[in-house]
């Protein structure tokens, strides 16, 4: 059973990755890249601060730093002891790949990428409660997490999986901040 799940997996990444264009590949390394969405960033932190007192404010800049954190070592945690090796590491389907810039760490499962976009989508989209702001944060991290898989850095299962643990701990997170304080709007 397990094979056959991986042999999907592989095939729905070299689909994806398949699915490259010069334009693309340059707009897939923007979404991918941390510096592109500096401005949303700020935006986030401009929302935070006229929606929320500023103790609650100081406590949410506190959990999403948490989030960041925990998504990011708990996603490095799991790449070195599950040891699953990337698709460009993958000697049976590298050839099949294509590359824009490189490869990346051996391991891959899960995603550092797509479980700290994911992990900071949820954890504002329960904390601001705004609808365009949700969706505009999972589009994010949907986005950044696909264009780990068309570049090659990640199988689909990969992003999944981090998709999956970005949610959980940022869920954890909100439930932890909540018992700590109740979020004082302005």
């Amino acid at each position: 059973m397990i094979e056959f799940i991986e042999q999907i997996d592989h095939a729905l990444t070299l689909v994806i990755n398949s699915l490259h264009s010069g334009g693309l590949d340059v707009v897939m390394q923007a979404i991918s890249g941390r510096l592109t969405w500096i401005p949303l960033y700020l935006l986030l932190v401009f929302l935070l601060f006229r929606s929320l007192s500023l103790k609650s404010f100081l406590f949410v800049l506190g959990a999403v730093v948490i989030t960041i954190v925990l998504t990011d070592q708990v996603s490095v945690f799991m790449k070195n002891s599950i040891g699953r090796y990337r698709p460009c590491h993958n000697l049976l389907i590298q050839g099949s790949l294509h590359l824009t810039h490189g490869c990346g760490g051996k391991f891959g499962f899960v995603s550092s990428h797509a479980a700290n976009t994911m992990g900071l989508a949820v954890l504002i989209g329960l904390i601001l409660k705004k609808n365009w702001v949700s969706t505009v944060m999972l589009t994010f991290a949907l986005l950044n997490a696909y264009s780990r898989v068309y570049l090659g850095k990640h199988y689909l299962g990969d992003v999944v999986g981090g998709i999956i643990l970005g949610a959980a701990i940022a869920m954890l997170v909100v439930a932890t901040l909540k018992r700590l304080l109740t979020l004082e709007y302005k």
